[in-house]
């Protein structure tokens, strides 16, 4: 049984920073994806950033491109999320996830690949 569970949400103002952290439980050798995603009430849940430990691949949405960065530790079996300059459209509950799919592309991003899924972590970035 596969569980993640996220961590480090919380509220800072306009181009502040946070650190999301990610840890998961149990055999994840099955699972050669994964992904953050966030989402805001009343919106869908939207893509952040894939990857691919295993061969070193990740894919970042592109609006996001120099703002955000993901890293791995696997010792500490934990992904991080480092958001940078923050703006209040980032706020939201960010989830991360695990997926049995490797997609090429934007498709990386698609929620409906993935299957294992923290609770997710709260970010409120206010002016």
């Amino acid at each position: 049984q596969v569980e993640l569970m996220e961590s480090g949400g919380g509220s800072v103002q306009a181009g502040g920073s946070l650190k999301l952290s990610c840890t998961w439980t149990g055999n994840i050798k099955h699972l050669p994806v994964w992904g953050w995603f966030r989402q805001s009430p009343g919106k869908e849940r939207e893509g952040v950033v894939s990857i691919v430990p295993g061969i070193g691949s990740t894919y970042l949405s592109d609006s996001l491109k120099g703002r955000f960065t993901n890293s791995r530790d696997a010792a500490k079996k934990t992904f991080y999320l480092q958001m940078d300059s923050l703006e209040p459209d980032d706020s939201g509950m960010y989830y991360c996830a695990a997926s049995v799919n490797p997609r090429p592309g934007p498709k990386a991003l698609a929620p409906l690949e993935y299957t294992y899924w923290g609770q997710g972590t709260q970010v409120t970035v206010s002016l």
